[in-house]
């Protein structure tokens, strides 16, 4: 009986975390076609995402402290409630302000999301563990969050597009911050977790990143930094999403949600193919972090070359499955092999790891583009990441993790 409530109560966690992402897309949507319709500008673009991303970098550390040290439920439970309160602000943005007022409510509306979703991510990877009955289920667990953030992704941007065709950016941003509440009411008093197993740490130099940094161990090391550099070379495609769908397809926000959807469909089936095979790619770092680096590499740069919109599309595709590996990839890797007490703070680190370096990397490839081009900005840094992507093939790819670490 108890087996099949907390069967029941994944299943049901799962599917409000889908809705809302859903949700999240569509808000993210109609801000990013705002900020383009008023501007056309790739920074203040590449601006949005990075303010979406870049907080990792301050607060993820944190997050993890204080999810290990006060426990995964209260950290998720807070971290919901303050993405709620930062899309309330980006709804009402859109009838209290206009221009520049209008697009700094925005971008703040982004900061605060980014800011919330670092406590969110960070306590959510190790609040699933108490979910779980065996470790073998963990691994196909965790892997399910990345296929239903991506159906979420694939959901929610045609949404958000049609919202704003059919009755402006208002009620996307609205169906965004209603979204939030889906996950609050279900933490609140549907689930029951495991939560005598959850290991917390104390105050004090044991408790601190660093000590986390050094308990891994050097295949965890390693997997955190090459994830880093994979992500700064690499992972700049959602704060470009706008002017890449512009360039493909044409400026209306139908275009962006068709351009957005089929990352999304690729991200979904790189997801899929990394759950079947997670127990077996988790034990795998180079081989799992070399491939997906490597597609994502060679997509860039096919992406560049000026044929036509449905092979820049099959390249879209391409990517959003070689990013959704390297990122799932990632996370699975630092949780399955981590163990239980670290794992807060090693899923900060992982957040530092992949959005960190994926906000940096938008701002950078916006400067290229405006200084090169886009095709030489998609050219130069595609052939970075597939060199990247050949480089951990054959320098790691016999490099296993073979410790498995209890669920509790």
């Amino acid at each position: 009986m108890r087996r099949r409530l907390t069967r029941q109560q994944r299943t049901t966690f799962l599917l409000a975390s889908g809705l809302s992402t859903a949700g999240s897309f569509a808000g993210l949507t109609a801000k990013g076609w705002l900020l383009m319709h008023g501007s056309s500008n790739p920074l203040l673009l590449a601006l949005h995402f990075a303010l979406l991303t870049l907080p990792t970098l301050v607060v993820s550390g944190p997050a993890g402290v204080l999810t290990d040290r006060l426990g995964s439920e209260r950290v998720l439970v807070r971290a919901q409630w303050g993405l709620f309160a930062a899309a309330v602000l980006g709804a009402i943005a859109i009838p209290i302000s206009t221009g520049a007022t209008q697009a700094a409510l925005l971008l703040l509306s982004t900061l605060g999301i980014g800011t919330a979703s670092a406590y969110e991510l960070t306590a959510r990877n190790k609040y699933v563990a108490l979910l779980v009955e065996t470790p073998e289920q963990l691994g196909p667990y965790l892997t399910s969050f990345s296929v239903i953030f991506n159906v979420g992704k694939l959901v929610g941007p045609p949404l958000g597009g049609l919202l704003l065709a059919a009755t402006g950016p208002t009620l996307a941003l609205a169906l965004d911050a209603a979204t939030y509440l889906l996950p609050i009411s279900t933490l609140l008093w549907l689930m029951a977790p495991h939560s005598e197993r959850e290991q917390r740490s104390q105050r004090g130099e044991a408790a601190s990143l660093a000590t986390a940094w050094r308990e891994c161990g050097p295949g965890l090391r390693h997997v955190l930094v090459f994830t880093a550099v994979a992500c700064l070379v690499g992972f700049f495609h959602p704060g470009l999403a706008p002017l890449m769908a512009s360039r493909l397809l044409g400026p209306s926000p139908q275009e962006l949600g068709v351009f957005t959807s089929v990352v999304a469909a690729g991200s979904i089936c790189g997801g899929v193919l990394l759950q079947r095979r997670a127990n077996l790619l988790g034990e795998r770092p180079g081989l799992l972090l070399g491939l997906a680096t490597l597609v994502t590499g060679v997509a860039q740069v096919g992406l560049a070359l000026p044929w036509s919109p449905q092979w820049g599309l099959a390249m879209a595709f391409l990517i959003g499955a070689g990013t959704a590996c390297l990122l799932a990839g990632t996370n699975l890797l630092i949780q399955v092999h981590a163990p239980q007490r670290l794992r807060g703070r090693m899923a900060g680190l992982g957040q530092i790891a992949f959005l960190g370096g994926g906000g940096l990397s938008g701002l950078m490839a916006a400067g290229l583009t405006l200084q090169a081009g886009f095709s030489a900005c998609f050219a130069l840094l595609g052939s970075l990441g597939a060199a990247l992507g050949v480089w951990q093939l054959l320098q790691r790819r016999r490099l296993r993790l073979e410790a498995r670490f209890t669920v509790g």
